[in-house]
């Protein structure tokens, strides 16, 4: 008997795409005023549009754009195959060398990530069309949950005035959160406030701090205005291995019962890599460990799960893959590990891939990161999932369940083609704030 098989994959699209961002501080310095991603939109036989969203910068959108001779033409159930021919063709860059971001030298996070994610994720937009299926019940053992928990994603935030850059001001907002979220954060009140407005506008009772900005000891102060304002929230932190092993131990003990878990609290010394540091860690203090750090490929977990290094790995389809990510929940939970996902700044697009991921994860993951929060109102699509209750709606319609706005594509295309440089660089507001400023891994960012 005859089979016509699949659609097959008629056009594909790489458009590279910028937002606006605030002056949010990380341990590799100060956000810019925009961030840079790439979208993917393939075109199928059967007149179906499948989308995707990557990390941003030239070196990725090249990347994407060479694979379209192995994406066109090719039947749309044959994604596996397809992503596999990626592979095959790819070839290592001579800068990659292997140590993904345990320093977390943002340079490299572009190695980590593997443009190839976003061909996988439209393509499975367009299986799932298809089908009649939402992308969830193709992933994994199929759909697990409707809603997936997020937490509210906290950041200190550099007053914009200092750097001569062009911030958006929202001062005129009637949204509250939208009208916060540009402005100077850098107490241990202020963070609590930040926490309270975004309790209010998204229902958040479980929160992260991303630490490595000031002392430690300073940081552990907002975390503790935390907990005092959310007694019954789950409180995070995650300098992103800012602390020494002494200094880890030390400031994290006295916040066993306080914290819920630490991220990535040490990275490499004295020979020793992020794995073996941080399993010392967790022989000294009695909290679970998160990771997005030092388990960015499966060799790094083996040797993250051989030490018992980590309890929790926030495994980003970016990095993973979306089939990966969730073969990485399953791993996790027969191994009563837990699952959850780190994020970048990130358009809807993104927003939305993650709920049909953490849909898909079984067991209970931890709270969801998104940096959704500081872009929302950037929308690329028409139908934007929401988070409310502290809760991301995951779409029940065929596929991703969401239509692309090509309008605001192209003025997010025309934001990119208008920026000097499109590679991520936090050095960059940084030399507003303390002239001559370079990153260092053990350095808190405004520690110099």
């Amino acid at each position: 008997m005859e089979h016509s098989g699949t659609p097959v994959v008629t056009k594909m699209q790489v458009i590279p795409v910028a937002g606006y961002d605030s002056m949010l501080m990380t341990l590799s310095g100060a956000h810019a005023p925009w961030f840079t991603r790439n979208l993917v939109i393939l075109e199928d036989s059967a007149g179906n549009t499948g989308i995707g969203e990557i990390h941003g910068g030239d070196y990725t959108c090249e990347a994407l754009r060479s694979c379209t001779s192995l994406v066109v033409g090719q039947p749309i159930g044959k994604y596996r195959s397809i992503i596999n021919s990626i592979h095959k063709a790819g070839t290592r860059a001579q800068e990659d060398d292997g140590e993904g971001i345990q320093t977390l030298d943002i340079s490299k996070l572009k190695f980590v990530v593997k443009a190839e994610w976003a061909i996988e994720c439209a393509l499975l937009d367009l299986l799932g069309q298809h089908l009649g299926l939402p992308m969830c019940e193709l992933l994994g053992e199929g759909k697990q949950r409707d809603k997936v928990e997020t937490l509210g994603y906290l950041f200190y935030v550099s007053s914009k005035e200092k750097a001569s850059l062009p911030y958006l001001d929202e001062n005129g907002s009637s949204d509250p959160w939208f009208c916060l979220r540009r402005k100077q954060m850098l107490t241990p009140e202020a963070i609590a406030e930040q926490a309270s407005v975004l309790h209010e506008k998204y229902g958040f009772n479980n929160f992260k701090l991303k630490g490595g900005v000031l002392e430690g000891e300073k940081e552990m102060e907002a975390v503790r205005a935390l907990k005092s304002a959310f007694p019954e929230g789950r409180i995070n932190i995650d300098p992103n291995g800012a602390w020494s092993l002494k200094e880890a131990i030390n400031l994290c003990k006295p916040m066993e019962g306080i914290l819920s878990y630490i991220e990535d609290p040490c990275g490499p010394e004295s020979g020793f890599s992020s794995r073996e540091i941080m399993a010392e860690f967790k022989n000294a203090v009695n909290l679970p460990v998160a990771t997005n750090m030092i388990a960015t490929d499966w060799r790094q977990f083996y040797h993250s799960a051989a030490l018992k290094a980590v309890d929790i790995v926030l495994a980003d389809p970016h990095f993973w893959g979306f089939e990966g990510s969730v073969r990485m929940a399953q791993i996790l939970n027969d191994w009563g590990l837990t699952w959850g996902s780190h994020s970048n700044n990130h358009f809807d697009i993104t927003l939305t891939a993650f709920a049909h991921v953490a849909a898909a994860a079984p067991g209970k993951p931890t709270a969801l990161d998104t940096h959704w929060i500081w872009q929302d109102g950037q929308n690329l699509l028409n139908d934007t999932p929401s988070i409310k209750n502290g809760y991301l709606e995951v779409p029940d319609r065929p596929g991703l369940g969401v239509t692309i706005n090509m309008e605001r594509v192209m003025e997010a295309n025309a934001l990119y083609n208008s920026l000097s440089s499109h590679d991520r660089d936090d050095a960059l507001a940084m030399q507003y704030l303390i002239p001559g400023w370079k990153y260092d891994c053990k350095k808190p960012a405004l520690v110099r």
